[in-house]
């Protein structure tokens, strides 16, 4: 550790003193935004710098006058000239306008991106140099907590095991795209964060739209929109290696490499990298690799054609099990207390682990049909496999239990394997098992834009889906025995399964989806409208090897089917050339999850599956200025016959489930964002976010499942005017950066997360008089990061410093309420205390 901090201290560079300054800042021409990285070069010489991730520059010359050469991959390159009076002098702004010649695999109107000024929605655009320096070894998803609406856990604090709640609504609510392409799960709408733990490498930059968004999909989602968009196909030739370590042994390393678009009009950028470590949490050991290649051609001047892949296949130990605070405060491991892992014959062992590899393929062709008509389509195809570890049979690994060497020390899988093998033709006791949740997807989408007057804009579009996915538990350790009994299947009732049988259930879900959208976009001066209209029809179908005989028809259904609707529109004028107003409106119905379509987890159809209902309405003002921006939004959302299905822990530690159908919530607040920069080297940012998420009804009939997915109990569930619970209906943040001297810069941010109550255990809901849920303390943390750029030779570098948690303050991060609704039997997250990494990245 330490020969690696000083060989990365050994290769920072001293800049030589010039005698006169030549500052400006570089934005984005489609976006309005800054752009980060772009390069500035003093025409004529070898003089040269590239911009923060504020977009601004300063480049120190021996000339009074001269031309600077601006450009960046993508965009147009440009050319400004000055004249240095009194040392120094600020060239003001300057706009990149994007290249159309450039190797691009979706353009903006497929991306589905939202652009200042002019889109009416509220939205939020972080670009890779910010990704790049303050990610450090956060998961993915909490570069965007500083973001209004927004609260990010770890949850357990596994590698990729992160959780994302926007405006109040959780990850099967929010539409997640990369690169247009939705990924969010066909049958339950998750997003597993690990699957894309490796993406942050080559995103381009990502774009967070709250509520209705601009979302060109068929149906829009409920909270929001997160759009990443990878890097493309560089145009120029060369690439970077980047270096990376951290506590508990956190390590990264990878490069990416392009050669340029060639004579031939070929181009090919390729990037991979690997991240390795033993986690913050005991027990959560991981190690992931990501890949990505980009391979672009011109065919003529009318076509494009680009094809990309990129996944992330990774392995990592999770903690599964919430515990008592009065629990974390016995153990001597504190808030890195985790059950769920031990050793087995002196190697670590995890109960609960996660293993999966999704790769995603992409074939994009961009098609100039005529001057005013464009085609944009995409074909994409992904193949998931993994799922995630546990056990079957005696439950051996309480905190108090005897196989463990004490309270809650790791659990001692050798006294198990022992009691299996002398248990011989009586076959295992205790196992360990998989969950698998394989899937293949296949979609493709299909853009029609053409310009019908000079101010009218008609887009068209096409979404067809289809996925099939594959469930079923298999053994995967037999911890000394000789099998398991399982009689899950009604097949083979005495099933004594060994490694890699299949155990408890194995069932395949089939979904299809064909959607189709029209949308008219007027933009005159300073106004700009746009109306949508969108329908899709989602069909299930179910079919189970375990429930029912291999020869009863009924061990598969017909396809089950639902048809959604939207309809939204909004409009945005600009006062002036600083002030803007927005609105927009919309109301649809969306499919139910598949797990509403069917009832105990058997091939019983729901009749009563009712379309999910949501209202939303927003207005927004917007302010920009040379040394000021800000955006003020208030929101409200009505969403009825929502599916849910909470999971949670019952008293002997065991998993159960609960499929809550018919229920009510209104969503509503306010949000502000602003940034300030009172000089050209210090930067504020900051944040205020109000929201107040209620239920809105009691439900009756709602069905209580174990862990074998049996259904145990029903109860009624009285949650009317409790509050939405598991995120922060408070937050708040503040951001400052100050360049210290050219190409070195010091940050410093502060987020705060308030009012934010226990999520509900339905166990503890079934009386009218059931209490308010638990409300978590307050909390707020700093984090530190620094970047210096130098130089090595002809190679331009950076180093990154990143530290999370600065004060290292203790607070709970995640928390499922108790009976009595108070701390002391509220089960709970606690969030990391101080993390740190060091790296550099080189550019060649």
């Amino acid at each position: 550790m330490k020969k690696m901090l000083l060989g990365l201290f050994l290769i920072i560079g001293i800049g030589t003193y010039a005698q006169n300054t030549v500052t400006g800042t570089v934005v984005d021409g489609s976006m309005n935004a800054p752009l980060p990285g772009a390069n500035v070069i003093l025409e004529g010489s070898g003089t040269g710098t590239t911009t923060n991730f504020d977009g601004e520059f300063t480049l120190n010359v021996n000339v009074n006058s001269g031309t600077l050469k601006i450009s960046y991959v993508g965009f147009e390159p440009t050319k400004v000239d000055f004249t240095v009076t009194g040392n120094k002098v600020n060239v003001g702004q300057i706009t990149l306008a994007e290249d159309d010649n450039a190797l691009e695999e979706i353009v903006i109107t497929t991306y589905s991106l939202a652009i200042d000024r002019q889109t009416p929605v509220a939205v939020s655009t972080l670009k890779s140099k910010e990704i790049e320096t303050q990610l450090g070894s956060q998961e993915f998803p909490e570069i965007l907590k500083s973001t209004p609406g927004i609260y990010v856990t770890k949850q357990g604090g596994g590698y990729g095991d992160a959780n994302l709640r926007l405006r109040g609504f959780n990850s099967e609510n929010i539409a997640v795209m990369i690169n247009g392409v939705p990924v969010n799960d066909m049958e339950n709408g998750r997003v597993y964060w690990s699957n894309w733990a490796g993406l942050s490498d080559v995103t381009r930059f990502m774009q967070v739209q709250r509520g209705l968004g601009a979302s060109k999909v068929a149906v829009p989602s409920i909270g929001g929109t997160i759009n990443i968009v990878t890097k493309t196909t560089d145009a120029e030739e060369g690439g970077n290696f980047f270096a990376t370590t951290g506590n508990n042994g956190y390590q990264k390393f990878g490069a990416t490499v392009s050669t340029g678009k060639m004579d031939n009009g070929w181009a090919a950028t390729v990037s991979a990298s690997k991240t390795s470590g033993n986690g913050f949490v005991d027990g959560t050991w991981f190690e992931g690799y990501s890949y990505f290649i980009n391979i672009a051609k011109d065919l003529g001047e009318d076509h494009q054609l680009s094809f990309t892949a990129f996944g992330a296949p990774q392995r990592h130990g999770q903690r599964q099990n919430r515990e008592l605070i009065s629990d974390f405060q016995r153990s001597e491991r504190g808030i890195r207390l985790n059950r769920d892992w031990g050793y087995k014959n002196g190697q670590v062992t995890s109960v609960e682990d996660n293993f999966y590899h999704k790769p995603q393929m992409s074939l994009n062709h961009y098609w100039d049909i005529s001057e005013n008509t464009q085609l944009s389509t995409a074909l994409y195809a992904s193949v998931g496999t993994g799922g995630g570890s546990g056990f079957s049979g005696v439950n051996k690994f309480g905190l108090d239990s005897d196989y463990r060497d004490g309270f809650a020390q790791p659990v001692n899988f050798d006294k198990i394997v022992d009691e299996n093998v002398q248990r011989g033709a009586l076959g295992s006791e205790t196992i360990l098992r998989d969950s698998r949740n394989d899937h293949l997807w296949f979609g493709g989408l299909s853009t029609l834009t053409t310009d019908l007057t000079e101010d009218i804009k008609l887009l068209a579009g096409l979404d067809l889906r289809y996925y099939e996915g594959k469930h079923f538990q298999e053994v995967k350790d037999l911890l000394g025995g000789q099998f398991y009994f399982d009689d899950s299947d009604v097949n083979n009732p005495v099933n004594t399964a060994e490694v890699g049988e299949k155990i408890s259930y194995w069932n395949d879900g089939i979904v299809l989806w064909e959607g189709g959208f029209v949308q008219a976009e007027y933009s005159n001066n300073d106004l700009s409208a746009f109306v949508s209209l969108a329908a899709s029809n989602t069909s299930y179908k179910r079919i189970d090897y375990f429930n029912y005989l291999d020869s009863d028809p009924e061990r598969e259904t017909d396809f089950q089917n639902f048809f959604g609707y939207s309809a939204k529109g909004g409009a945005n004028f600009n006062i002036d050339d600083n002030q803007n107003v927005f609105a927009n409106i919309g109301y649809f119905e969306r499919a139910p999850f598949f797990r509403a379509a069917f009832l105990n987890f058997r091939n019983d159809i729901n009749e009563g599956a009712e379309n999910q209902k949501i209202f939303s309405a927003e207005v927004g003002y917007g302010f920009r200025s040379s040394k000021f921006s800000g955006n003020l939004n208030i929101y409200h959302t009505r969403w009825d016959d929502r599916t849910l299905t909470q999971s949670f822990q019952n008293p002997d530690n065991t998993f159960g489930s609960a499929n809550i159908l018919g229920v009510n919530a209104i969503h509503q607040g306010i949000e502000l964002d602003f940034r300030y920069k009172p000089t050209n080297r210090l930067t504020f940012t900051g944040m205020v976010s109000l929201g107040d998420w209620t239920w809105d009804n009691n439900v009756t009939d709602v069905q209580i499942f174990d862990d074998e997915q049996k259904l145990v109990r029903t109860i009624d569930l009285y949650i009317e005017g409790l509050k939405v619970g598991d995120a922060a209906q408070t937050t708040f943040a503040l951001g400052s950066q100050y360049e210290v001297f050219p190409g070195t810069n010091l940050r410093l941010d502060y987020n705060y997360a308030g009012d934010f109550y226990a999520d509900f255990d339905p166990n503890s809901r079934t009386s009218p008089d059931a209490p308010q849920s638990w409300e978590v303390p307050e909390y707020g943390l700093f984090d530190f990061g620094l970047t210096h750029n130098y130089k090595l030779g002809p190679l331009n570098g950076t180093v990154i410093v990143n530290v999370n948690n600065l004060f290292d303050t203790h607070y709970i991060a995640d928390a499922r309420n108790g009976s009595s609704a108070t701390a002391s039997d509220a089960l709970v997250w606690y969030g990391f205390g101080r993390t740190y990494t060091v790296g550099t990245k080189i550019n060649f």
